[in-house]
């Protein structure tokens, strides 16, 4: 059953830029709030709740669209003390989802960035970024900028329950395909790795490969973190899907994150299944922005 249409709320914001703190990145902007993807394990719904909204039900449902962001911005880039610092867009929604087609919000904050010569790292599931990939290479000979596929797995059956909205990995790869021919530096994130789903050396390498022999200049992988909210929706995903998991889960995170020995574990595997698989940005890329990982999603 496909989810129904969300409902729009059209706001204005007093600033885009957010100061951001013990990331590699200094700043971060999210064009909406709330993200039709839907995605189990988003660490963002809890974002929701600052605005008086359901983290687990609203947050595909429900979504602020930040309609004067490009004035705001422009503003904000224009200020004598703004230094050109490098910024990620995508931390906390999907910048390219559904909305954007007809809001065009993103868009708009990227000529600006590319007006004020900022660089920028985006974060997506969504191929509808191909649509700027115009916009994109201005960016990228101004200042600089890459585009970060998140891609947890490419499995199209289990991709669709963990992400129910996001287009199949196949499409994921064949935008990141059509933004590298156009000269624009592309790369995978398998985040988040989901512990006995997706964290096998095969099921790792298997990415990593897809997205290297589909143009990516960079890999990386974050494994995932459950949150309030985000604990809900995903063991909730669990009991329908694979309840003979939720025992194990349970014990794995007492918290947040993980038992420590678990990721240790997982950076291994990575280690291995990236081993032999080159990541260099293939001919024609028309800029290489610093690296930012976005080890968030």
């Amino acid at each position: 059953m496909l989810a129904e249409r969300p409902r729009y709320i059209e706001i204005g914001c007093k600033s885009v830029l957010n100061r951001v703190s013990g990331m590699p990145f200094d700043w971060s902007i999210n064009p909406y709030r709330g993200c039709f993807h839907r995605c189990v394990f988003c660490y963002a719904r809890r974002t929701h709740t600052f605005l008086d909204q359901n983290g687990k039900d609203d947050w595909g449902s429900t979504i602020f669209v930040k309609t004067n962001a490009a004035a705001v911005i422009r503003a904000e880039l224009a200020k004598p003390t703004w230094l050109g610092e490098h910024v990620a867009i995508g931390t906390a929604t999907d910048p390219y989802q559904s909305a954007e087609g007809s809001y065009r919000i993103t868009r708009a904050i990227l000529i600006e960035l590319t007006r004020a010569r900022t660089p920028a790292h985006i974060i997506t599931r969504s191929p509808l970024v191909i649509r700027d990939s115009d916009v994109l290479q201005d960016l990228a000979r101004a200042a600089g900028v890459s585009v970060a596929f998140s891609l947890p797995t490419l499995n199209a059956e289990l991709a669709k329950k963990i992400e129910p909205t996001v287009a199949p990995p196949a499409q994921r790869l064949r935008a990141m395909r059509t933004l590298a021919k156009a000269g624009i530096r592309t790369g995978i994130a398998i985040a988040p790795v989901l512990p006995f789903l997706t964290d096998s050396v095969d099921e790792l390498r298997a990415v990593y490969r897809a997205a290297a022999d589909n143009g990516a200049s960079f890999a990386w992988d974050g494994v995932l973190n459950l949150g309030e909210i985000a604990r809900d929706t995903y063991f909730e995903f669990l009991r329908t899907y694979y309840p003979e998991l939720v025992d194990r889960y349970n014990a794995l995170y007492a918290g947040k994150y993980p038992a420590a020995t678990y990721t240790k574990t997982v950076q291994s595997r990575a280690r291995i299944a990236r081993s032999g698989i080159s990541f260099d940005p293939p001919e024609g890329i028309v800029s290489t922005p610093a690296r930012v990982q976005l080890s968030l999603i």
